[in-house]
């Protein structure tokens, strides 16, 4: 069962790193491996969305219920699709100059064991060319507006 967690301080202010994470139907304009993402339904403080992702002959969709607190919490819960289960949690909290720390977790588990090998072994890869992907978008979103440094990686475990 892939499990990652991590913190990143980021050059901008918590309410732009929610709309980032939280515009998930912009996902497959810059999430590597998001081939598709249909929105069935959206409030200020819940969605119900399905992914359409792949990566080379694999593909699959799965549903999850993207449960909102703006600006400073969006917790992911899986309800249907390959996996087990999946559990992906965001929080936006001020570093106090300007910027957000973004906590990140994620917990999932295929229910197929060629799915569980090939993701184990590409997980690592996968999860940083993911958070690179959301750090880029926000530099391209953003980045006139940010006002602090570079991003760091303060904890991260496996």
């Amino acid at each position: 069962m892939p499990r990652h967690s991590e913190t990143r301080a980021l050059p901008y202010t918590p309410a732009q790193m929610f709309d980032l994470v939280a515009d998930v139907a912009r996902y497959g304009e810059f999430l590597p491996w998001v081939s598709g993402v249909r929105v069935r339904s959206n409030s200020e403080t819940e969605m119900v969305a399905d992914l359409a992702v792949g990566f080379k002959a694999l593909r699959e969709t799965f549903t999850s219920r993207v449960r909102k607190r703006r600006p400073h919490e969006i917790h992911v819960d899986y309800l249907e699709g390959p996996l087990k289960h999946l559990r992906n949690d965001w929080t936006f909290r001020p570093d106090g100059q300007g910027g957000t720390l973004v906590d990140f977790s994620v917990d999932f588990a295929f229910r197929s064991r060629l799915f569980e090998a090939v993701a184990g072994q590409m997980f690592d890869r996968a999860l940083r060319k993911m958070i690179g992907a959301f750090e880029e978008r926000a530099a391209v979103l953003y980045a006139s507006d940010a006002s602090g440094s570079s991003s760091s990686s303060a904890h991260s475990a496996a």
